[in-house]
């Protein structure tokens, strides 16, 4: 495995080029103000339940990525996992909290914090819920189009099969066709992602945070952010002690956007774990933006990732 890890470093370094990193723009007002109008038209989908208003600011292609449930891809197909949401659920009430907002040129992306109170209808029990999440635009002729909503959970959540949606039309894409190695992004993606795999499968906290920016910011799961290189070595340090055995691990994409010095990456994974007596096959996804450091090497700057 040792060597496995080694090679991985080789391939990843010998493509990098010299690139100088750049800062992400703040949005204009035409911008921010879409998305304040957005953000206020969702609370009020959430809380009345009525989501076919917010079709018109779909992309065809839109990807919902939640904790829980597998991935839904295309308008009507998310319509259909809020109307699930809302025939479930009594939402007494829904805040947003916008953390940052990166305007790449070609996406738009958007991380903030939430906070849900509900009701199960069946049962009349009450369930709170807070997280994090990201909303990704696709900026096409001077309009906006949200292609990617996500988010996951500050906490441990004892009822996710109560978020899990089994009549909702999901693609696993885990279990899908991935992307082709073919450019030179794909190929530097794909030899970091097997040094992921090695690293994450030895427990090796110390390379694991080296794939993050000193000013990287991680949405991680159960948790809230870990925001900068103290934290994020402290957050891996920890969170490797607590992890299970992997037998098998595989990560891969579906899915590069590059905007400019950023690159958005839709990865997946399929985890073959034990844990004592325990054992088991699960699956995720993540999306994370990179970027192109001073030096030439390619650091995450930004991860969020949910479990299926």
């Amino acid at each position: 495995m040792k060597l496995t890890v080694y090679s991985c470093l080789i391939i990843a370094c010998f493509i990098i080029n010299n690139v100088q990193a750049q800062s992400a723009a703040k949005p204009d007002e035409k911008t921010s103000a879409f998305l304040n109008f957005f953000q206020s038209d969702y609370s009020k989908g959430k809380l009345d339940g009525k989501f076919e208003n917010m079709q018109h600011y779909y992309a065809d292609d839109i990807r919902l990525m939640t904790e829980f449930q597998k991935t839904v891809i295309g308008k009507d197909n998310v319509l259909h996992y809020h109307k699930a949401f809302a025939a479930r659920f009594e939402v007494k009430s829904y805040t947003r909290e916008q953390l940052e907002i990166l305007d790449l040129g070609p996406r738009v992306v958007e991380f903030g914090f939430f906070t849900l109170n509900t009701i199960v209808k069946s049962t009349s029990k009450e369930l709170q819920l807070k997280g994090k999440y990201i909303t990704i635009w696709k900026r096409e002729n001077g309009k906006l189009s949200l292609v990617t909503e996500g988010w996951n959970y500050n906490h441990q959540v004892d009822s996710g099969d109560q978020l899990r949606f089994t009549d909702v039309l999901v693609v696993d894409i885990a279990l899908q066709a991935h992307s082709p190695i073919n450019t030179n992004i794909s190929f530097e993606l794909a030899a970091l992602n097997r040094l992921a795999e090695a690293t994450i499968s030895e427990h090796d906290a110390k390379i694991w945070a080296q794939f993050y920016a000193d000013d990287a910011i991680v949405f991680t799961q159960g948790h809230s952010i870990q925001k900068g290189r103290k934290a994020i070595d402290e957050y891996y340090e920890q969170h490797v002690k607590e992890m299970p055995v992997f037998e098998k691990l595989d990560i891969r994409n579906d899915r590069i956007d590059e905007a400019g010095e950023y690159i958005i990456e839709y990865a997946s994974h399929i985890a073959i774990i034990r844990n004592g007596d325990f054992s088991g096959v699960f699956t995720g996804k993540d999306l994370a933006i990179w970027r192109r450091e001073k030096n030439g090497s390619l650091k995450i700057f930004r991860h969020i990732g949910m479990y299926d």
